[in-house]
């Protein structure tokens, strides 16, 4: 399983696959501490177990990473906005359905007239 995350080159969210190994770690040590818990007997205190273990593991991936921490540097790099008309055009519609409802906000709520009470 390790080796199919690394060769995963990109990263998702702006972390890498260790993030979500650990998280999934994590979910499947409280999963099973829980489903333990409801047991009888001394199969209720392996749930000191599966805790230590799991720290155990996530310790060892914490603590020793396999990529280096800093990126080698590149040459030169160009950083190019290619979804500049994309973006463009989004705010832009975004401009105009906010103007849209601000106009209906005051014809319906700011110029709603205002009837004199019968005496």
């Amino acid at each position: 399983m390790l080796s199919l995350f690394s060769r995963m080159a990109g990263t998702v969210l702006g972390v890498g696959p260790g993030v979500f190994i650990i998280a999934l770690l994590c979910v499947l040590m409280l999963l099973l501490c829980m489903l333990l818990s409801r047991t009888s007997g001394l199969a209720r205190f392996s749930v000191i177990m599966v805790f230590f273990s799991a720290v155990i593991v996530i310790l060892v991936l914490l603590l020793f990473p396999r990529a280096s921490e800093f990126p080698a540097p590149a040459t030169e790099m160009k950083i190019v906005d290619t979804f500049f008309i994309g973006r463009y055009v989004l705010v832009s519609l975004l401009s105009v359905t906010f103007l849209g409802s601000l106009f209906l906000v005051l014809v319906h709520h700011i110029l709603e007239p205002v009837y004199a009470k019968p005496l």
